[in-house]
């Protein structure tokens, strides 16, 4: 007979979200069960050797969103996460002969704009602004939870509270804010700049993790959505974890375990049990695939929601309404990860030199033009694949000798635009290894050592995604970032407050506000909506996670 066993709250899903919510649920004094069902935890955030030597992050590929609150409160330092950042943010090679580089304090990037406009260079300042002061507004707000329909005058008062902070906006900023919203990001660079090769730089932003062309209405939001970071106290900055994406989540999992969750490995859900009373539905466990039970008052999911509705809870245990809602939920972020063991350095045309260098220790952006990234999509569209990819490219061997022999190099690319579902009735099980082979073209297209330098490679297409990290229809985001699933609307409207359609269920990951992106501050939002609703819970255990 399977064992059954009872906890206080079991979360689904280890992946960094799952752990940050584990963690601040533990130190309130509960007794919580992680339910993950890969052999390691850290769901997209997670290292692996992928050939004999050579070791890179999975999935996600750099730091920047994380919550500082989150690092400090986890002790995440002590644990052994050391994060370095950039020397500079981007490199683009813009033609055989020019490139563009982002990053090193406003006046050297200034001084970079001005080989294409004067002006460009003298609005800068102004642009940089603009984004600090909404993006300071919306980092706040990125830690609170939204105004929830249907919650009355509780709801009322947050939304009340979070209305003001963006009331205080001065009507320019009001306005630039309406702009990054709606429109699309074309449009909202066209009224800044000037040049195809700085729109280019900022519009990456826009069709990261985004399966749309930067001229789709509410792109704008998606480059605004990345400019939220900090790294070691820097806005806006990037950085590398040393070890990989994998150190942040193996130092959460120490933070956990030191406070007493248990981390539960190989543990695939199969099921959440619900059981119907008097006071309606309720999450009251779940079911393991091997046949264990865990049985909590307090079921949180770090699942993508369709996952989690779809195919975790019967049909008949949600409301019609919901289900519904939950059905028309959007995933696929035309995503095609891979992983290179190098050789060599690439040797840029534009920049020539294979020691290595400041555009090897930054984010490598191949889509020169805007043109360039709507082209991507439309063929994608068409197509299914891209056949001039967009690609960002990472070598944190530069600036990690951990991840790779002496001498030698790996490499992160990321690439955009890839659909979901291929067209045709193709499957992804069959073209994976020629999109792999288009994307070492592309590459070697502006560094023409790049293909004879590649020793090994992990394959990740859509699909792929889907299998191994469970991320919807290779969905990194878990869930488009549009304005229709965003904030009060995340992951449908009513349920914008981490809590599900029944009593005990809640959702802590990506899918939940504020969206994607290794930040821990769905896990966190979502613990601190669970312990208000715990009735036991005291002034003291709520400031664990702040109010």
């Amino acid at each position: 007979m399977a064992a059954t066993q009872t906890r206080d709250a079991v979360i689904i899903g280890g992946g960094h979200n799952g752990l940050v919510c584990a963690f601040y649920l533990s130190k309130a004094g509960l007794k919580v069960t992680i339910c993950e069902a890969r052999s390691v935890v850290g769901g997209a955030a997670v290292t692996e050797e992928f050939h004999p030597g050579f070791r890179n992050s999975v999935a996600s590929y750099t730091v920047s969103l994380l919550s500082p609150k989150v690092i400090a409160d986890m002790g995440l330092h002590g644990h052994g996460l050391k994060i370095v950042e950039r020397p500079i943010s981007n490199f683009l090679p813009i033609s055989d002969s020019k490139y563009l580089k982002l990053g090193g304090g406003l006046e050297r990037t200034q001084e970079a704009f001005r080989q294409y406009s004067r002006r460009d260079a003298e609005v800068l300042p102004a642009y940089y602004a603009m984004l600090d002061e909404i993006g300071d507004v919306l980092r706040d707000l990125a830690a609170e939870t939204p105004p929830n329909l249907g919650d009355g005058i509780h709801g009322l008062l947050r939304g009340a509270r979070q209305g003001t902070r963006l009331a205080l906006l001065s009507k320019e900023r009001k306005r630039d804010l309406l702009d990054l919203f709606t429109k699309s990001a074309r449009d909202f660079l066209d009224g800044w700049f000037e040049s195809d090769a700085v729109k280019a730089s900022f519009g990456f932003d826009a069709v990261v993790g985004n399966f749309a062309s930067p001229d789709s209405p509410g792109s704008a939001y998606v480059l605004l959505h990345h400019t939220f970071g900090e790294v070691n106290g820097k806005k806006g900055a990037w950085g590398h974890a040393i070890g990989g994406m994998g150190s942040i989540t193996q130092a959460m999992a120490k933070a956990c375990e030191a406070l007493g969750v248990e981390i539960l490995l190989d543990a695939p859900v199969e099921a959440v049990h619900v059981e119907h009373g008097k006071d309606g539905a309720r999450a009251v466990g779940v079911q393991l695939v091997d046949g264990r039970q865990i049985m909590a008052p307090i079921v949180s999911s770090n699942l993508n929601p369709s996952l989690l509705y779809g195919k975790l809870i019967a049909p008949s245990a949600l409301p019609a309404a919901f289900a519904k809602a939950i059905k028309g939920y959007k995933n696929g972020s035309g995503t095609f990860r891979m992983n290179v063991a190098l050789s060599e350095l690439p040797d840029f045309t534009c920049l020539p030199g294979k020691v290595a260098a400041e555009h090897h220790q930054c984010g490598i952006v191949i889509s020169p033009t805007l043109d360039y990234m709507d082209e991507a999509y439309r063929d994608a569209k068409a197509f299914g694949i891209s056949k001039k990819p967009i690609v960002e490219m990472l070598i944190p061997s530069t600036l990690d000798d951990s991840l790779a022999p002496p001498g030698q190099h790996v490499a992160s690319l990321f690439c955009q635009q890839f659909a979901p579902t291929l067209p045709d009735g193709r499957s992804w099980d069959d073209e994976r290894e020629a999109a792999a082979d288009l994307i070492i073209d592309t590459v070697n297209d502006w560094a023409p050592n790049f293909k004879a330098s590649v020793l090994g490679r992990m394959i990740l297409s859509p699909l792929d995604l889907e299998r191994k990290l469970g991320l919807t229809g290779g969905d990194i985001m878990h869930g488009h970032m549009s304005l229709d699933q965003l904030w009060a609307a995340r992951p449908v409207l009513g349920h914008a407050s981490h809590r599900g359609p029944m009593k005990g269920l809640y959702m802590c990951g990506a899918g939940c506000h504020p969206g994607g992106g290794v930040s821990g501050n769905p896990g966190r939002n979502a613990a601190r909506e669970i312990l208000r609703d715990k009735d036991f819970v005291t002034a003291l255990k709520l400031s664990v996670v702040g109010r």
